[in-house]
């Protein structure tokens, strides 16, 4: 019997891999930080915004939208997207017990020893 890789590692660590990697393209981070300062606003105003074309805006968008980061409603022609501070709030609650939990050991920086 095969399965996926993946189905070896908790739904919490798939989410927090699945945004890591939507939010590892600088466009996709930008999106974000647009929707957010503006609350609401139309796709055409994201590409704008942003030294890429509308088709490359609007693939960026699909991919933020496939994972529920924000949402999209049509409103006559054109779409008028949001973010969904209800996922984005429980991803930040996510990663931040993540970060608590890699950073409460002992200091391994770059000038100090391993702790091995």
């Amino acid at each position: 019997m095969t399965y996926a890789k993946t189905a070896a590692f908790t739904e919490e660590q798939q989410q927090l891999a699945r945004v890591a990697k939507a939010l590892a393209h600088p466009a996709r981070v930008a999106i974000i930080q647009f929707l957010a300062s503006k609350q609401v606003c139309i796709s055409g105003d994201i590409a704008a915004e942003l030294p890429l074309s509308r088709t490359t805006v609007s693939q960026h968008l699909q991919e933020l939208k496939a994972l529920d980061l924000i949402r999209g409603e049509i409103e006559g022609l054109t779409v008028c997207y949001c973010l969904n501070t209800e996922l984005l709030r429980q991803v930040q609650q996510q990663f931040a017990a993540f970060f608590g939990s890699a950073t409460s050991g002992p200091t391994c920086g770059p000038d100090d020893a391993c702790a091995c």
